[in-house]
């Protein structure tokens, strides 16, 4: 079967978030399972890549009153054709979907490109069974198919799969959108694209799309309660006969601690001794006292209060009484930032700081800690609780979404309420296991033996798309 995935972004070539990690490691492991796949991303400013060639100098995307004159450029990549849509009045941006002033007005209009030229490079370079898209930003392919193609006979038996990465990035814009994209209004109401007076391209991904998956099943059970819904629980009730979880993998070939090139020593569960070494190396590179035996709690994360950093400020007077120290890397809302900021100028003995993101770092604080907090509203997957369970660092998060799929009792700690006094309650029983030094390495043995590989993911969604794809001959 041949596979077309559409995504904004896709690791290594750009990334804000696990959807790049996504990108980067689920094509590559339906190809080794024999199906053919390949990735339509944008050409951002950003991208870089060895081996990058034109294969297409003109492929005219029009919409609405839109034209632009797209080239498309390829390079392969683990086994995968990655196509990048190069356009530079939409794409030759500083960041890639907004700047200091926000996100970018014309974001439906780049990302309706995105979408026209995946369908033209199905046409032309590229004829797939099963479009494979994923959040908001191609949330309208499944509508296309539906209607404006149709009738195209290239894409004759094509069938779609739409992703919910994030329920809580929806893609919505006012209803003079749906001119803009040359969308039929006939389709703008509430069984179709309308979501409460605006368009809703992760909507129009919802209702139109032959299935639809999200990254784990306790999210794809969570996000039909009003709670988690973001006010679309009620349409994916309407659809939940076409939706399933499939737990994202991880790439262990990238998060090991037997080969991680970033390490300051290797280690494995049948030698744990380099962990040491990596914790030394970790608090002398984050300025906290060279302390080994004190507990050492790491974050790698957006400062947002999805991911509970409200939670962790609410207890982090208590936090900095314990015999503690924490590594915080991270970016994101501002206040947030300013006030992890106040907190560790208050406590430079026990919490670093370093805003921004570094792969690198990110890699360091997964082996150099003995645990890693994830006190998250809701997690749709999540993949540092899995990299954390590889690197024998104990977790401790909420149980929602894929944190409640991937750690249990037996290798983590985690609590359910979303309270400041639940999450006080988690971190002591951690601490406590923490001191008792046999049964602390029973759990980090246990935790790396787990497997959350992309292995079993990908058989997951290869049985899907041969469920509903058509699988059609081409020459």
């Amino acid at each position: 079967m041949k596979v077309l995935m559409v995504a904004s972004e896709a690791a290594p070539f750009a990334k804000t978030g696990g959807l790049a990690d996504v990108l980067g490691a689920l094509p590559a492991a339906l190809a080794k399972l024999g199906d053919e796949v390949a990735v339509v991303m944008p050409k951002y400013q950003s991208v870089r890549a060895e081996g990058l060639k034109r294969i297409w100098n003109l492929l005219p995307v029009t919409f609405g009153p839109s034209y632009f004159a797209t080239a498309i450029d390829e390079v392969l990549h683990n086994g995968v054709r990655y196509f990048f849509v190069d356009c530079p009045q939409l794409y030759h941006r500083a960041g890639i979907y907004g700047d200091s002033l926000g996100s970018y007005p014309d974001n439906h209009i780049r990302y309706a490109a995105l979408t026209h030229a995946a369908v033209g490079i199905a046409r032309s370079i590229f004829r797939t069974d099963v479009f494979h898209c994923h959040d908001w930003q191609a949330g309208l392919l499944p509508h296309l198919l539906k209607t404006a193609f149709a009738a195209d006979p290239a894409l004759l038996g094509t069938r779609s799969v739409f992703t919910i990465h994030n329920l809580g990035y929806q893609g919505n814009f006012p209803a003079s959108a749906v001119r803009e994209l040359g969308l039929d209004p006939v389709h703008f109401h509430m069984e179709g694209l309308e979501f409460y007076g605006q368009l809703s391209c992760m909507k129009a991904g919802i209702v139109y799309a032959d299935a639809i998956t999200t990254v784990s099943p306790t999210y794809a059970r969570e996000i039909q309660t009003p709670e988690h819904g973001f006010g679309m629980d009620g349409v994916l009730r309407t659809h939940a006969g076409k939706l399933t979880g499939i737990l994202n993998g991880v790439d262990y070939s990238v998060w090991s601690p037997e080969s991680d090139p970033h390490l300051a020593a290797p280690y494995s569960s049948g030698d744990l001794s380099g962990k040491q070494a990596c914790k030394r190396g970790l608090l002398r590179e984050m300025g906290l006292p060279e302390n080994l035996a004190r507990p050492l709690i790491g974050i790698v994360s957006r400062f947002a209060e999805q991911k509970g950093f409200d939670l962790i400020l609410e207890i982090g007077d208590w936090l900095m009484a314990q015999d503690v120290a924490l590594a915080v890397l991270g970016a994101g809302d501002a206040p947030m930032q300013d006030a992890f900021r106040a907190l560790a100028a208050q406590h430079p003995q026990k919490l670093a700081v370093r805003i921004g993101y570094a792969d690198a770092l990110s890699h360091r604080i997964e082996a150099g800690s003995d645990m890693f907090l994830m006190p998250s509203r809701y997690e749709p997957c999540g993949l540092n609780q899995i990299y954390s369970l590889r690197y024998g660092t104990i977790p401790i998060v909420r149980a929602t979404g894929g944190l409640a799929d991937t750690v249990d009792s037996s290798t983590g700690f985690s609590f359910d309420e979303f309270t400041p006094e639940a999450l006080q309650a988690a971190i002591t029983r951690a601490l406590h296991a923490f001191a008792n030094p046999t049964a602390w390495t029973d759990r980090i043995h246990r935790g790396m033996a787990k497997d959350f590989s992309w292995d079993a993911s990908a058989q997951k969604y290869r049985d899907l798309y041969h469920s509903h794809g058509t699988v059609t001959e081409f020459s």
